[in-house]
C-alpha cells in the first residue's frame, strides 16, 4: 500500500487519515500554500504553515485552521508530518510524510530561485517525491529575476516620458507582491487594484515589508495616473475597468510569457517572462536533490516531464489532480 494515494477527492494518507490540499471537502486537509486550486473551502479542518494562515482565513472566512511553523514535526495518528519552505510564495510549503520509515514529500507549487519574499526553498531526501511540472520542457528557462526587474522599470520608465500609465498584471497573491519589490519607487507611484491592496494589507499586518501602494477608487483623478503604475490581476487586461487608465501600456508578467503569441492572446502590449514556478532546470535540480527513488508528476507537462525522467533512471508515474499551476494567472478569482 502507498504511503500517499490519489483519489477523487485528493492526495489521501490513509495511515494518518488525512488529505493533501485536496479539491473536496474532507474532515482533515493539509494545505501547502493560499492559492485557491490548493486551499478550498469546505474542509472540516486545515493545517497550513503559519505565514500562510492569515491569507487562507482572509480567502475562505473563519475556517477551522491550525498554523505551524516550518520543520514543527506532527503526529498524526502515528504518521510524522512536517511543512518544509517550498518557495513558492509567502508561506508556501512542501509537505513532509513519514510512517514506519518510508518518506514521501508532497512538492504542492515551487520554485528554486529566492525571491527575497517567500522562505527559500528548500529539498528534503525522501523516497517517493509528488512534483508539479507546470513548466516540464526544455524551453521554460527563466532569466535572473533581476533583468526581469530591470526590463520592467525601463518600460515604465518609457511610458512615462510618453506620457503614459503602466499597467502591469500579476496574480493577487505572490506574484503582484514580487513585482511590487521588484519596481524602483522612484519613477513614479504605484496604485493598486482592490484584489491586489486587499491581499496586502494582510501581508502587511503579519509584518511582511511592502513598498507604499495607493489603493485605486473613485476619488482619485483620472490624471493622477499618468506616468504611474498600476498593478492589476491579470483579468484586468483588456477588461472594461483598465481602459479608464488610457492612454495606457499594458505588461504581463508570467512563465507563460516565454510561448511566442501568448502576450498578444492575453491583450497586453509587453509580456515578461516571471513565474513562482521551477522552469525546466529548477524542476531536475529539485528532484535530483530529493535523492528520491519514485518521483510521482502532477500538474503540467506531465507526459513529457515523466519521459525525462524515466531516461534519468528514476521510477516515475503520472497522476491527475484539479491544481492549475499558473493557469490560475489566467483564471483569477
Amino acid at each position: 500500500m502507498s504511503l500517499l494515494t490519489f483519489t477523487e477527492k485528493g492526495i489521501y494518507c490513509e495511515a494518518g487519515d488525512f488529505y493533501i490540499d485536496p479539491w473536496k471537502p474532507v474532515p482533515k486537509a493539509l494545505i501547502t500554500h493560499g492559492h485557491a486550486d490548493h486551499s478550498r473551502y469546505g474542509h472540516r479542518q486545515y493545517i497550513a504553515t503559519k505565514a500562510s494562515r492569515p491569507v487562507i482565513k482572509h480567502r475562505l472566512g473563519p475556517v477551522n485552521i491550525h498554523g505551524v511553523d516550518f520543520g514543527e514535526e506532527l503526529n498524526i495518528n502515528g504518521v510524522k508530518v512536517s511543512f518544509h519552505p517550498a518557495g513558492h510564495i509567502i508561506g508556501s510549503a512542501q509537505i513532509r510524510v513519514e510512517y514506519k520509515g518510508e518518506v514521501w514529500v508532497a512538492s504542492g507549487d515551487y520554485k528554486t530561485e529566492d525571491d527575497g519574499l517567500a522562505t527559500a526553498f528548500s529539498p528534503i531526501k525522501c523516497h517517493t517525491f509528488i512534483t508539479e511540472s507546470t513548466f516540464g520542457l526544455p524551453v521554460y528557462k527563466w532569466k535572473p529575476q533581476e533583468e526581469v526587474f530591470q526590463e520592467i522599470n525601463d518600460w515604465w520608465r518609457k511610458n512615462k516620458e510618453e506620457g503614459k500609465v503602466t499597467l502591469l498584471t500579476g496574480y493577487s497573491l505572490g506574484k503582484a507582491q514580487r513585482l511590487l519589490q521588484g519596481l524602483d519607487a522612484s519613477i513614479g507611484r504605484i496604485y493598486t487594484h482592490g484584489a491586489i491592496e486587499n491581499t496586502n494589507e494582510v501581508l502587511r499586518k503579519q509584518g511582511i515589508p511592502l513598498q507604499e501602494t495607493v489603493r485605486i477608487n473613485k476619488d482619485v483623478n483620472k490624471k493622477d495616473y499618468i506616468g504611474n503604475l498600476v498593478l492589476a490581476p491579470p483579468s484586468a487586461a483588456g477588461s472594461t475597468w483598465a481602459k479608464k487608465f488610457k492612454p495606457l501600456s499594458i505588461g504581463m508578467a508570467s512563465g507563460w510569457m516565454t510561448l511566442r503569441g501568448a502576450r498578444r492572446r492575453r491583450a497586453a502590449d509587453r509580456g515578461f517572462v516571471l513565474s513562482d514556478h521551477a522552469d525546466w532546470d529548477g524542476l531536475n535540480e529539485a528532484i535530483e536533490a530529493t535523492r528520491a527513488e519514485k518521483v510521482i508528476v502532477t500538474h503540467g507537462y506531465t507526459d513529457i516531464f515523466k519521459k525525462w525522467l524515466i531516461t534519468k533512471g528514476l521510477e516515475v508515474a503520472t497522476e491527475k489532480t484539479e491544481f492549475e499551476g499558473e493557469l490560475s494567472e489566467l483564471n483569477e478569482e
